[in-house]
């Protein structure tokens, strides 16, 4: 059976390159080009991307105290970082030409991923143990 790797730094270096890969996309006016013509598709998109990140960062922060989590300690702090890189998120796009920023619906969206992603974790995390 395939076994995922149990290193912290593996899950912290996958979660900076997640953070580069929503730099890198927020920073980009032409993402729209490449998106169905469904309405509302980007908060589906936000919801989807931060509940990856978070799910990277849950690893993270599990792998450090694999031993005892604090499952309390560990959804909340994950939470709140994943919900202040989408501040950032949407203070980013509100300077990238083609872009609007500020956007409380996708901050909703990318809070929502991240709360999904972390309990989702939680029910998973028997496979990093």
């Amino acid at each position: 059976m395939f076994r995922l790797p149990r290193h912290p730094w593996f899950w912290l270096g996958a979660f900076l390159v997640w953070f580069g890969a929503l730099w890198l996309l927020s920073s980009s006016s032409r993402t729209a080009e490449f998106t169905p013509q469904i309405a509302n598709f980007d908060k589906i998109a936000h919801f989807g991307f931060f509940f990856g990140g978070s799910g990277l960062l849950c690893a993270y922060l599990f792998r450090r105290r694999a031993d005892r989590p604090d499952w309390k300690i560990l959804i909340l702090t994950a939470v709140i970082i994943i919900g202040l890189i989408g501040i950032l998120d949407e203070y980013h796009q509100s300077f990238t030409p083609g872009r609007q920023g500020n956007d409380p619906f996708d901050l909703l969206a990318d809070v929502s991923g991240a709360i999904a992603g972390a309990f989702v974790f939680k029910l998973c995390h028997r496979r990093l143990s």
